[in-house]
């Protein structure tokens, strides 16, 4: 349990942030840990989480002037994010090995981004990350379990995917207002924020398939069903290259897909005024 009070007075209003209990609920790890969906958790839970890493992040930073609204509307669309994210898992399968086409689930981060700055907006990216990993605390633990990337537990690997594929891809969310006061119409800038911002997200995750995953380039190419000229990049390409094709092609899968349904929704919700009106 983590608790902390801070008063402000402004005008003679006064303001109270409290941090409550985060709860989180998970299947107990089996066996089949590798390949299992990630840990379920209840939109309670979620809430009640979000709220608790946001407001310990923001004390943690001591972040100068912290207004309630900004606080309050923050949590909410990260709460909004992971609720998305949640009916995506239901809804739509999941890649063999990890990744996820989404109901546009990183909108509302990007979103946060757009309203306060790109500086709250990595705030907020980081807090969507750790909140990810909770979402996705089988796969995680399991990486840390022998034979997940060979046949003897890598540590560093495990914290290397931990770094690349959660804290760093989702914190790159932050980067979707870099355009909020450069171009004029909001659903122009939003969209191109968006795409930048998944376009992060998706070197990150490039980078992070080629190195913790190369291995299973030739294999993923020359699978049964894999279109024909799978196996022709296998013969032509050397080892290094076809890992850096198999990393492209496999987030490709999830990430294309997301990037533009993202920007689509973005140039939509932008209709609406109040949602992409730009607080200092």
């Amino acid at each position: 349990m983590l608790r902390s009070q801070n008063n402000k007075s402004s005008g003679g209003r006064k303001y109270r942030l409290r941090v409550g209990v985060c709860a989180l609920t998970r299947e107990p790890d089996t066996a089949n840990t590798v390949g299992g969906k990630d840990a379920y958790m209840g939109y309670n839970s979620v809430s009640r989480c979000t709220w608790t890493v946001c407001n310990a992040i923001l004390i943690f930073l001591e972040v100068p002037k912290m207004k309630t609204k900004r606080l309050t509307e923050s949590a909410m669309l990260l709460a909004l994010a992971i609720v998305l994210e949640l009916i995506s898992k239901a809804i739509i399968p999941e890649m063999p090995f990890g990744g996820q086409v989404t109901l546009v689930a990183m909108l509302p981060v990007v979103l946060i981004s757009y309203r306060y700055g790109v500086k709250w907006g990595f705030v907020s990216g980081f807090c969507y990350a750790l909140l990810e990993m909770a979402l996705g605390a089988k796969t995680v633990s399991a990486a840390f379990q022998p034979g997940y990337f060979g046949d003897d537990t890598m540590i560093f690997k495990a914290i290397l995917m931990c770094l690349l594929d959660y804290l760093l891809a989702y914190t790159m969310m932050g980067l979707g207002g870099i355009f909020r006061d450069k171009i004029k119409n909001p659903g122009t800038s939003l969209m191109c924020g968006s795409l930048v911002a998944l376009g992060a997200r998706y070197l990150t995750h490039i980078l992070s398939g080629y190195l913790l995953f190369s291995g299973w380039a030739e294999w993923f190419f020359t699978q049964d069903g894999f279109p024909a000229w799978g196996a022709k990049l296998v013969e032509s390409l050397s080892p290094v290259a076809l890992g850096w094709v198999y990393s492209i092609v496999y987030n490709g899968f999830y990430m294309v897909p997301e990037l533009i349904l993202t920007a689509i929704a973005a140039q939509l919700i932008a209709r609406i005024p109040k949602i992409v009106v730009k607080v200092d």
